[in-house]
């Protein structure tokens, strides 16, 4: 009887392991492990074009002052045609007019400089607005269930606006243990930690989203809900297993 009670809470004791109780966290790092520095220039850094992002940009003239129609090339102000392109895995968007561009790796600031001197050619003093249309970010506010693929518009929407954007941090997420995970095309990813439970954190919360980044919110541990959901059915297991075992052995 003995042993097959040691045996039972053996087995117990394994399922009980951080990695039954604990199953759903995710990207989880030790506790030695070396974030990525938080610099200030962080919260300024642009981002750079990538293959398969899609643009959507319109082209004026005059600077601006003088809206072109594009598809009639008549003067409309209501009738902008918007032109869209993808980034090809070479780097290279087939544009109107323009033909082939080289736009891997360039900023939307210095996209928009480099297509006003390409349609300069056909247009005086053209001026671009350009957008990526398919920026997303990834938030885990900290719950199982809740995580979230944003849509992101702007280009200097920050860590805060996204994380508002989500419905905020859960119940059980960690205001102080918040991971930005940068995923840079081509480059290893770089991870930083944030605190926002403090009004010191407010820089960090500033630092602008790119597209592709993560922003985990680490779940609070609570080992009395755990014992409940998960040890308690392994106990009335137990229970039942040794009622049943007293009873057979009365025959």
């Amino acid at each position: 009887m003995k042993k097959i009670f040691l045996l039972f809470f053996a087995a117990m004791l394994v399922l009980s392991s951080c990695k039954v109780f604990r199953s759903s966290i995710m990207l989880k790092t030790p506790k030695d492990f070396n974030y990525d520095k938080l610099v200030d220039s962080l919260s300024r850094a642009d981002y750079r074009l990538a293959a398969n992002d899609v643009l959507s940009f319109r082209v004026y003239t005059n600077e601006g002052f003088k809206m072109v129609d594009m598809a009639t090339a008549q003067n409309n102000i209501n009738n902008i045609p918007t032109i869209d392109a993808r980034i090809e895995t070479d780097g290279s968007a087939r544009l109107p007019l323009v033909g082939v561009v080289d736009l891997k790796g360039l900023t939307v600031i210095e996209a928009e400089k480099l297509l006003e001197d390409k349609y300069s050619v056909f247009y005086k003093k053209p001026y671009i607005n350009l957008r990526i249309t398919n920026k997303r970010v990834i938030v885990f506010p900290g719950q199982s269930g809740m995580a979230k693929v944003l849509s992101i518009n702007n280009n200097n929407t920050t860590i805060l606006e996204a994380l508002a954007l989500a419905g905020g941090l859960s119940e059980d997420g960690k205001a102080y243990k918040i991971k930005l995970i940068r995923n840079t095309p081509g480059m290893p990813a770089k991870i930083y930690l944030m605190d926002l439970s403090r009004i010191d954190g407010l820089a960090a919360g500033n630092t602008q989203v790119q597209a592709y980044d993560v922003i985990y919110v680490e779940p609070r541990y609570r080992p009395i809900r755990t014992f409940s959901s998960e040890v308690a059915p392994l106990l009335t297991l137990l229970t039942t297993f040794l009622i049943l075992y007293s009873l057979l052995i009365r025959r």
